[in-house]
């Protein structure tokens, strides 16, 4: 039995939804048993991960994973409740997934392989986590876990990108004023002095000659600043400049602090989320790689994979990754001889985070008032080229 997704009149008003049917045509008869004008009828089917998120974000999913946990933990059925978010979400793509999951469902599959289909919506470390869940029976505590899981890498993120918010937008407004300033009004102000025969100030020399560069050669500055930007995302792409710049990234003074905070409560969390739900770890630490982002610290994770398959422990399977921070390696240490590894992942995982939420703190911090500096510099050094001129102009007239 499949899902399709209809689109039928019921008196003067169009409904949408999903029904379960072996056939179009017997979607198409249930539509018409219960009075509505079937317009459209359409098989729902799994979408593959090349098609992206079709769900919002880290909120939507954590969101849907509270409500399953929630209406399990409550006693009712696995159809019963993926029936109840088919009818409540308003989403077109998130109602065409789900009732997907509850065709795979109703013929015998289970959720975590419902799940599987739609990598979008659950990524890897969800649906292992989940068949894990079913495994030992506590599937409800284990989606509230991955839920508070969703909601930690949300909020995470939105925190991040709130706080870069201003020091972005006060950049991209300097460099427009600036650019203005030199490529279109400093050309008329300076035409003056040009026509003077007295010699001007190096300082409004080196202006003038700025601004007939982009005044000539702007627009093509400009198509190479794209013609970079569009390069490096190209480079960004390919596995070779990729794990080059993933390693510079890690070497950095300062944004290699970050960098490597990310990664490392990333993947402790993923880690822990998944050795709490049972799973085996060269299982977790196989997905745990997928999840983590920097080329560098993926291919350190499945080499330690591969390390601990063969019967050595995850402590020493890390000692050559040199991303993982000091804290970091005796908390998995100690977990490991006290046969309490997801605890202690977990607490290394909350260490790095806030490390994480005070380094981002501390650099933008800095980052403003650099900023603030920078364009002020700037202003001051266009002032002072207009300026010389005319003061000088003024006390030969005086």
């Amino acid at each position: 039995m499949g899902a399709f997704e209809y689109q039928a009149l019921s008196g003067n008003r169009a409904t949408r939804g999903v029904l379960q049917a072996d056939t179009a045509r017997a979607a198409r008869a249930q539509l018409r048993e219960r009075g509505l004008i079937p317009l459209e009828v359409q098989a729902v089917r799994g979408e593959s991960a090349a098609s992206g998120l079709t769900i919002g974000g880290g909120r939507e999913r954590a969101l849907l994973l509270r409500q399953l946990a929630t209406l399990l933990r409550a006693g009712l059925t696995l159809e019963e409740v993926l029936s109840v978010l088919v009818e409540q979400t308003d989403s077109r793509s998130q109602r065409r997934q789900l009732g997907a999951m509850r065709a795979r469902v109703m013929e015998g599959q289970s959720l975590s392989a419902a799940m599987a289909e739609h990598p979008g919506l659950f990524p890897r470390l969800y649906t292992a986590a989940t068949a894990a869940g079913e495994r030992a029976g506590q599937m409800d505590r284990v989606l509230a876990g991955l839920a508070d899981y969703a909601e930690q890498r949300e909020e995470m993120a939105r925190g991040i990108g709130l706080a870069l918010i201003y020091p972005l937008l006060l950049a991209l407004i300097a460099i427009a004023v600036v650019w203005g300033l030199i490529g279109f009004v400093v050309p008329r102000v300076t035409g003056i002095f040009e026509q003077s025969a007295q010699q001007l100030p190096l300082l409004t020399r080196s202006l003038i000659a700025l601004s007939d560069q982009l005044s000539r050669n702007g627009l093509w500055l400009l198509l190479g600043l794209v013609a970079l930007g569009l390069g490096l995302a190209l480079a960004w792409r390919q596995p070779g400049p990729r794990r080059w710049l993933d390693r510079l990234l890690l070497r950095l003074p300062i944004i290699g602090r970050l960098a490597r905070a990310r990664q490392t409560a990333t993947f402790t969390r993923t880690l822990a989320i998944l050795t709490h739900s049972a799973v085996p770890l060269v299982e977790a630490l196989r997905v745990a790689s997928g999840v983590v982002t920097n080329q560098v610290v993926r291919q350190d994770i499945e080499r330690a994979a591969a390390a601990v398959r063969e019967g050595v422990s995850l402590t020493r399977a890390l000692d050559a990754s040199s991303w993982l921070p000091p804290m970091a390696r005796r908390l998995i240490s100690g977990g490991e001889r006290s046969g309490e590894l997801s605890p202690m992942l977990e607490h290394a995982a909350d260490i790095q985070e806030r490390e994480l939420q005070s380094a981002s703190t501390v650099l933008l911090a800095v980052l403003q008032p650099i900023l603030i500096l920078a364009v002020g510099g700037m202003v001051l050094y266009i002032v002072l080229a207009i300026m010389l001129p005319i003061l000088s102009m003024s006390q030969l007239l005086a």
